[in-house]
């Protein structure tokens, strides 16, 4: 019984296959950008170092939150508090008490954001990590990527048909490869992020920052499976 060139994984001399794969690689501005902010407070009882961290995060919150619509995400992470004993005597006491909120906030609007995280910075025991830049999930650069990657795959594969003095005849398939196929790509120690790390005290005025977005690379990779014309060997 014969099969049908469609049901034959490596085509037939008739109808012979091309396998190739389609790859593109594009850089564009990011999207967005994330900070992290750490408020912390240090008392000598428990209830004087919960008083002040909760002062301090309603600041830093009621700040964060002045800015409106540029804020798309605003959320509280970890929240600590814990004792610091004393380092002598066998007995456990208590010297003081440890207090930190960690906050997460996620910007659209970069001049917005310069602005917010030299105000941060200036806050009483407050910390600001960051800014992570990046594209949101449902940017149209992705779908440029993947078209892309398989216009490239059509021009591997017409190179290929043509060397062979044949030509492409029709499209068998086409695959995307996925996170769990795809090469992993290793970005240089440092990239994508910019790390700042402030404790701000009373009398230090707001630092000059110079936050320039980060160009952030789009990857994509297909397979794809063609028939051509029988080649002239």
């Amino acid at each position: 019984m014969t099969q049908d060139a469609s049901h034959q994984p490596y085509g037939t001399p008739e109808v012979p296959r091309v396998a190739v794969r389609g790859e593109a690689r594009i850089e564009v501005d990011p999207e967005i950008a994330r900070i992290g902010i750490t408020v912390s407070a240090r008392g000598t009882d428990r209830r004087t170092a919960l008083e002040d961290l909760t002062r301090r995060n309603n600041t830093a919150l009621d700040l964060i939150k002045s800015y409106g619509d540029p804020v798309e995400k605003l959320e509280t992470g970890a929240f600590s508090i814990t004792p610091e004993l004393t380092r002598h005597g066998r007995a456990e006491r208590i010297r003081a008490y440890h207090g930190r909120v960690h906050i997460t906030a996620e910007l659209s609007d970069f001049t917005a954001l310069g602005e917010l995280t030299t105000r941060l910075a200036d806050l009483e025991l407050t910390e600001v990590d960051g800014p992570w830049w990046a594209l949101r999930p449902t940017s149209p650069a992705h779908g440029r990527a993947r078209r892309q990657a398989v216009l490239e795959a059509v021009q591997r594969a017409r190179e290929y048909a043509e060397a062979l003095g044949a030509a492409l005849a029709a499209l068998v398939e086409l695959a995307d490869l996925g996170a769990e196929n795809a090469a992993p790509f290793t970005p240089a120690p440092g990239a994508g992020m910019r790390t700042m790390a402030f404790s701000a005290t009373e009398d230090a005025g707001p630092p000059p920052l110079d936050l320039e977005p980060q160009r952030q690379t789009v990857y994509a990779q297909v397979n794809a499976r063609f028939t051509m014309t029988p080649p002239q060997l």
